[in-house]
């Protein structure tokens, strides 16, 4: 699901100019929950209310429903299989569609690279992926500014819909894509997170009321039949309207 656009790298290219040739099972295995000391948190936040995609302030905070929610997730080498399919890019974030040998890896590692837009390698470093750069290797899983991504702070939306910076809650989380309830624990750390709004969809992926939200890494074979791999439909947030920092 990369809908990321990682606008650092374009800007890098510019500057260098070159590039190398329901219901919840009766046990749902939690995520990690590595929030550095320094995540942003959302206190008394000045919400908004959403009428077509376009936030206009209000006197208090207020849930705006109708969102879509979809989780987006770092993959790791060592939890998929396949046949192994050589990798060429870039051996740095600082070029866009390189040809460099990045190495070899298993099929579907690759693929979920493709749609999620990153994933761990087993020697530790990052296969990162975007629409408009291709592979690279990099030493964590970026935004579209270049930070790294963080579990449970990290989100994408369409610019003219929530800002860069924009800080937003889960407030209710509707249901699951197939009509169903997501399970409580699930539910329960999306709606405890403060999220704030760090990369870009890929155009034309987007939508009026859609983000995506990053959990982290996958933690286990088959991480996309678990409870923790869904889309929300129907969700409600509180967003902060104020000026991002």
């Amino acid at each position: 699901m990369n809908r990321r656009l990682p606008a650092l790298l374009v800007a890098a290219v510019a500057v260098l100019g070159a590039c190398e040739s329901p219901g919840p099972p009766a046990s749902v295995a939690p995520l990690p929950t590595p929030l550095p000391a320094s995540s942003p948190s959302v206190t008394s936040p000045a919400a908004a209310s959403v009428s077509s995609g376009t936030l206009s302030r209000a006197a208090s905070a207020s849930a705006s429903a109708g969102w879509e929610v979809t989780v987006y997730y770092t993959a790791v080498e060592k939890f998929h299989d396949g046949d192994s399919e050589t990798v060429t890019g870039c051996r740095t974030i600082s070029c866009a569609h390189g040809d460099a040998d990045l190495g070899d890896y298993p099929s579907s590692f690759v693929a979920a690279v493709e749609e999620e837009g990153t994933g761990r390698t087993a020697s530790g470093r990052y296969l990162n992926w975007s629409y408009d750069v291709g592979f690279w290797l990099d030493t964590a899983p970026r935004d579209t500014a270049g930070r790294a991504l963080r579990p449970f702070v990290s989100a994408a939306a369409d610019p003219g819909v929530l800002a860069a910076g924009t800080r937003f809650r889960i407030a209710t989380c509707g249901h699951a894509d197939d009509g169903s309830a997501p399970a409580a624990e699930v539910c329960a750390r999306l709606r405890a997170a403060a999220w704030q709004v760090t990369d870009e969809f890929t155009p034309g992926r987007g939508g009026e009321r859609h983000l995506d939200a990053y959990i982290g890494e996958e933690t286990g074979p088959g991480f996309t039949d678990s409870p923790w791999y869904l889309t929300l439909t129907g969700a409600a947030l509180t967003v902060n309207t104020a000026a991002p920092r």
